[in-house]
């Protein structure tokens, strides 16, 4: 974020900076919504072959393990590289 745009946001009324802190925390319960849906829906169709059982036979629970694992990393890694950028931007060359 550039700096003049913080400067911008402290001169809000109190009313308007509350009111900016409520739309960012429902934007961030919407991503993390959107995440775990995402998650579910990939692992599901992946991993699960069958319906004979209310379980998971030991292979899909394997497969579903290993792939919530991987997309959990994925997602913190493209998280790490957003800030890393977002840092870099920020910083004056």
């Amino acid at each position: 974020m550039d700096k003049s745009m913080l400067g911008d946001l402290d001169s809000l009324p109190e009313e308007d900076k509350v009111r900016l802190s409520v739309m960012v925390d429902q934007l961030q319960v919407r991503d993390s919504l959107r995440m775990y849906n995402s998650l579910v829906e990939r692992c599901f169709t992946d991993c699960v072959d069958t319906f004979r059982r209310k379980t998971l036979d030991k292979q899909e629970e394997t497969c579903v393990r290993r792939c919530a694992e991987k997309f959990l990393k994925h997602s913190m890694r493209v998280g790490m590289r957003f800030q890393e950028l977002n840092q870099g931007a920020a910083t004056p060359d």
